[in-house]
């Protein structure tokens, strides 16, 4: 990671150096940054990020106002922000405030120079579920683990709410700051495109990095596929560290392109580990087989390195062999032996993913998060793969968001589903009507097909439809708890609309 340019002179560079090198020092002794100029108190400092909906530049005289001593700011706008500081407070500029952020975070709380594990997982689906599973590995091997992801942030002691997949960069080393004053020894952190992008992770270094697969996703916001993979690679290109593992879904085509790519590359898979090859070369690979699977669960057998063994886990779907693989590559990265991996027979499962809503009725619902056309493809082939007579599926498509993947979430429920029930799921300032016209298209060709915009009633026509024997899946929201309409967020839970309806409709 680099702060200042070739296209500065030497004696500007050196300059820029000199001054960012005393503010690390003052960030070493306690000084403290902020992004948000509302915050800033006397003697901070202020760093001007860069942004897409507002810039951190138009903030520099709200923080001055607030007493900013410092204001970082990119060197590009130099001539916009030195008559705006002026004598008011040292301008210190870098080609790029994000990265500086990082570093001065870096300075402040000096998480690197503890004694603290960092693994990062990314990658469009997977992420929860693979982050679920390493914590549990390694914490039933004796290890204390924290964890910076979709539902929580969480490590033993302590937990909140997530309101973002990845935190901001300041509030990220803070997290694994308190995560090291608690004696945790492994931190685990989902690390989205959108924060990889946003240098979010500026100033961390990695011990282990998992892409778990790239599908369509977050277009609206990368624009393209290359560009979406682009972001999600930095991961592995951009923090370099001596000795990290990069652990790599050699299954997936993008995964293939990032093994052949990472000198420290691992490939995990399930796939012909010979065809594998012929791309990457001779990488090293945690091969898995899956030797049986039914609605009880599964049994993979792992190689690696000439040893085999055999791993038992409740988890049914080929995807969850593949985060069973991720979770054990890393394991094994981390210290841990074949001998442990066993311990993945007692994971339960995670929150929302393809969890069972138990009930008195002993009706097969289950909610998950897919919201993707591939992670719907890929739990309704799951579900349809467990013989039950028929499969309902509850689906809606975001507002707000790339809407080129509705009719594909649509021709998803259509190739997979006996009943097809489009519904909304957050529809944020868009009409639910306007949306589900999008996904409409793809349902041409779906079995049988229902509709209504209230996710609420949506869910009591399938649970109504339900007949002995059918599986229904409400997919979407998975652990969420709460619902977006126009600009406000309200309390809902699938599993909480599903046993509703189960109370009404069988009352």
């Amino acid at each position: 990671m680099f702060l200042f340019s070739g296209s500065h002179s030497e004696k500007e560079k050196v300059r820029g150096v000199m001054q960012f090198e005393t503010l690390l020092e003052k960030a070493k002794k306690g000084l403290v940054v902020r992004t948000d100029s509302r915050k800033i108190q006397d003697g901070e400092c202020f760093v001007a990020m860069p942004g897409t909906a507002v810039r951190g530049l138009d903030y520099i005289p709200n923080a001055l106002d607030n007493g900013a001593r410092y204001i970082v700011a990119p060197e590009a706008a130099r001539d916009l922000v030195a008559p705006v500081v002026e004598k008011k407070a040292v301008a210190v500029y870098v080609d790029n405030p994000a990265v500086a952020l990082g570093e001065l975070a870096r300075a402040h709380f000096q998480v690197m120079d503890r004694d603290l594990k960092l693994v990062a997982i990314t990658g469009t689906n997977g992420k929860t579920t693979t982050s679920y599973i390493i914590e549990h590995l390694l914490a039933s091997s004796g290890l204390k683990v924290g964890v910076l992801g979709t539902v929580n942030y969480r490590w033993p002691g302590f937990m909140m709410d997530a309101p973002l997949t990845t935190p901001d960069c300041w509030m990220i080393h803070e997290l694994l700051f308190n995560m090291k004053k608690a004696d945790v020894d492994v931190a685990v952190m989902e690390v989205s495109s959108h924060a990889l992008d946003q240098y979010r992770v500026a100033g961390l270094d990695f011990d282990a990095a998992v892409f778990t697969n790239l599908t369509q996703d977050h277009l609206d916001y990368h624009g393209d596929m290359e560009t979406y993979f682009r972001a999600k690679a930095k991961l592995f290109s951009e923090y370099p560290r001596l000795n990290k593992a990069a652990v790599l879904n050699y299954d997936d085509p993008y995964g293939r392109r990032l093994l052949a790519e990472c000198q420290g590359g691992i490939g995990y898979g399930i796939g012909d580990a010979s065809l594998v090859r012929q791309e990457v070369g001779d990488k090293p690979l945690v091969q898995g087989r899956i030797l049986s699977m039914t609605g009880q669960g599964m049994e993979i057998e792992t190689s690696w390195k000439g040893k085999t063994w055999v791993v038992r886990s409740p988890l049914v779907g080929s995807f969850n062999a593949l985060n069973l693989l991720a979770a054990q590559a890393v394991g094994l990265q981390l210290g841990l032996n074949c001998k442990d991996m066993r311990r993945l027979s007692t994971f339960p499962g995670v929150p929302g993913r393809l969890e069972r809503v138990m009930n008195d009725k002993n009706l097969d619902i289950f909610v998950d998060y897919a919201h993707t056309p591939d992670a719907l493809d890929n739990v309704q082939r799951t579900l349809a793969a467990l013989d039950f007579k028929r499969l309902i599926t509850v689906f809606g498509c975001g507002g707000d968001r790339d809407r080129t993947k509705r009719p594909l979430m649509a021709a998803s429920a259509a190739r997979y589903a006996d009943v097809a029930v489009l519904t909304s799921d957050n529809p944020r300032t868009e009409d639910p009507a306007a949306i589900m016209d999008d996904a409409r298209p793809g349902l041409a060709g779906a079995k049988r097909v229902m509709e209504n915009p209230d996710r609420t009633e949506a869910i009591k026509m399938a649970v109504a439809e339900m007949e002995p024997g059918d599986a229904l899946l409400i997919a979407g929201k998975g652990h969420e708890d709460y619902q977006i309409i126009g600009t406000t967020k309200r309390h809902f839970s699938d599993k909480e609309a599903a046993l509703k309806a189960i109370e009404e409709v069988y009352s």
